[in-house]
């Protein structure tokens, strides 16, 4: 009877890993598909409060809608603008950079050899030349532009998702056949996340514009690129500034010289560190938190399947991820691994003093 048992939890454990496979590979293949409907559900997150205060001062909720896709259009040509003429340009000028850049590293061979490290030029440009990270910078916003570039698509999904958000609910209770159904758990997640989106918004957008600023006194070229770059992988806790510094301080280091370079670095560690390790944490807290590990390995899984919109949303879909294996008791274990230290240890002690309550 227990090697039936055995054998019964053996099958299941095999076709729910085939089952994951099979989306993975399934939503890997419909990438362009899957991350534009990604890209339109986050923004019609972060744009639904608006909608729905304006719906609250009695606004019709069409008016509302319109209002808010109005000043996303508007929002989008300007960042469209201004971003891509800087893209375009500093790819013309990519070369001139790169090359400057392996002059650099070139400059270190005396130094090296006063030392008695004898390398040759070969071995300092296949190992140590940032160059190279400089056309990965380019190649990625590129592929962000590409994701963007059905615009129209996006807002036309997005309006319809607007349109649609307030009735969602009463849809799903018609679906289950009970019109007094509440759903607790799905709607604090979801306004955990709403919440967790908005707030993140705004805070990379401030840090964005702080970077731009502050390349603009070191006269760093495209300042205006390196913070749109900011805001994004600033979505990525923890490793989102470093990542997102390293071109703008090697650039840097190319037109100026190392004390330049040294500022800007300091630059997005101040930024990182006000910001996104005391100022976000205060206004958040810790419900959404994760690991570091989690974080990285959550960037290259999503980054892998969606390309560049899965690297900057990986936090909330690992999130959505994670919530989905806590609503069910046979996988909310996988929930406990994919949070942060502090929030098991919260949990364990949490347990502790209610089990001491009930014995009492």
């Amino acid at each position: 009877m227990v090697e039936k048992n055995n054998s019964h939890h053996g099958t299941e454990f095999f076709i729910i890993a085939a089952a994951i496979v099979v989306v993975i590979y399934g939503i890997n293949q419909a990438q362009a598909v899957v991350s534009l409907f990604l890209l339109s559900a986050f923004i019609a997150l972060i744009a639904t409060p608006p909608v729905l205060w304006m719906e609250r001062h009695r606004v019709p909720r069409s008016i509302a809608v319109l209002l808010v896709i109005s000043a996303l259009i508007i929002l989008l040509l300007i960042m469209g603008v201004i971003v891509g003429t800087s893209l375009s340009s500093f790819s013309d000028a990519l070369p001139f950079y790169q090359q400057r850049l392996r002059e650099e590293v070139l400059a270190l061979k005396p130094f090296l050899a006063s030392k008695h490290i004898m390398v040759t030029d070969k071995v300092l440009l296949e190992y140590f030349n940032p160059g190279p990270i400089l056309g990965l910078a380019v190649g990625a916003l590129s592929q962000m532009g590409a994701a963007l570039s059905n615009v129209l698509l996006i807002l036309l999904t997005v309006v319809f998702i607007l349109l649609e958000a307030s009735s969602f609910p009463e849809k799903i209770r018609s679906v289950l056949g009970d019109p007094q159904r509440v759903f607790p758990q799905f709607t604090k997640f979801a306004n955990e996340m709403k919440r967790y989106m908005i707030i993140k918004t705004v805070i990379n957008l401030s840090a964005g514009m702080i970077i731009a600023v502050w390349l603009i006194i070191l006269s760093v070229d495209f300042p205006v690129l390196w913070g749109f770059m900011t805001f994004l992988l600033l979505f990525i806790p923890n490793i989102g500034s470093v990542i997102a510094a390293i071109p703008a301080v090697l650039l840097a280091l190319t037109q100026h010289g190392g004390e330049t370079a040294l500022l800007a670095a300091l630059g997005y560690f101040a930024v990182g560190t006000i910001l996104g390790n005391i100022l976000e944490p205060k206004i958040m807290g810790r419900k959404l938190g994760m690991s570091t590990l989690v974080v990285f390995l959550s960037m290259i899984f999503w980054g892998t399947m969606l390309g560049p919109v899965g690297v900057v949303l990986c936090i909330p879909l690992t999130m959505t991820v994670k919530a989905a294996f806590e609503s069910n008791d046979r996988t909310a274990w996988i929930g406990v691994l994919l949070g942060p230290e502090i929030a098991h240890t919260e949990k364990i002690a949490a347990e502790k003093k209610q089990t001491v309550a009930l014995r009492v």
